[in-house]
């Protein structure tokens, strides 16, 4: 007997699979939280901070181009990739200028696509990480290094209790080939502890 293939289709993927509606939700949530005048853009800020003016920027997990979109905004060119196709076409409407395709992490390979130059940082914000596929990290995390420039960044966020803790993603980012530069509790630069429920991580190639 065979044993089957893992299933590499991400939570996400199965999330939206088992609720159709759950991605159009999701658009109109953010919609109505800026329409609130709520603060959105706390993650490009700190993303900007690492950045010349002019940067190529990766917003791996785009989802409707919350962030991207203000990275855009700041005057830097950016590529934003999803696996949602109902996710892209909100970040194409609402967010139009950066580059936005459907992709899934996993199988990430801009090259292909069309897309050649490398990248100054990659944002992977909005909790994208424990939206993978269960076991699939590592592959994540290797193939977004594989498209940062050599004095690149890559920085991550998301949260505790979500079924991938954090000391497994420090291991992960080391068998992939990264290193952590600066390890912090949130998007506005407060320090990581062993009690924070939030970590946001800057990494590089190793």
């Amino acid at each position: 007997m065979t044993t089957p293939a893992p299933d590499r289709r991400s939570r996400w993927t199965r999330k939206i699979e088992a609720d159709p509606g759950h991605s159009h939700w999701y658009v109109e949530r953010f919609r109505r939280m800026r329409a609130d005048g709520a603060d959105l853009a706390g993650e490009a800020r700190m993303v900007d901070a690492m950045l010349a003016r002019g940067s190529r920027v990766l917003d791996a997990g785009c989802g409707p181009g919350r962030v991207g979109g203000e990275l855009h905004r700041r005057g830097h060119v950016v590529v934003g990739v999803d696996v949602d196709p109902v996710l892209i076409e909100a970040a194409e409407q609402d967010a139009p200028g950066p580059t936005w395709l459907v992709e899934d992490l996993v199988e990430l390979d801009l090259p292909a696509r069309g897309v050649a130059e490398p990248f100054d940082a990659i944002v992977c914000a909005g909790n994208v990480m424990t939206f993978l596929a269960p076991g699939t990290e590592v592959e994540v995390l290797r193939r977004l290094g594989a498209h940062l420039a050599p004095e690149g960044r890559l920085a991550v966020g998301f949260g505790a209790g979500r079924g991938y803790a954090f000391v497994q993603f420090f291991a992960d980012v080391e068998v992939a080939g990264l290193r952590l530069d600066l390890a912090l509790s949130t998007w506005d630069l407060r320090p990581f502890t062993p009690e924070s429920d939030f970590l946001v991580a800057v990494l590089r190639r190793a």
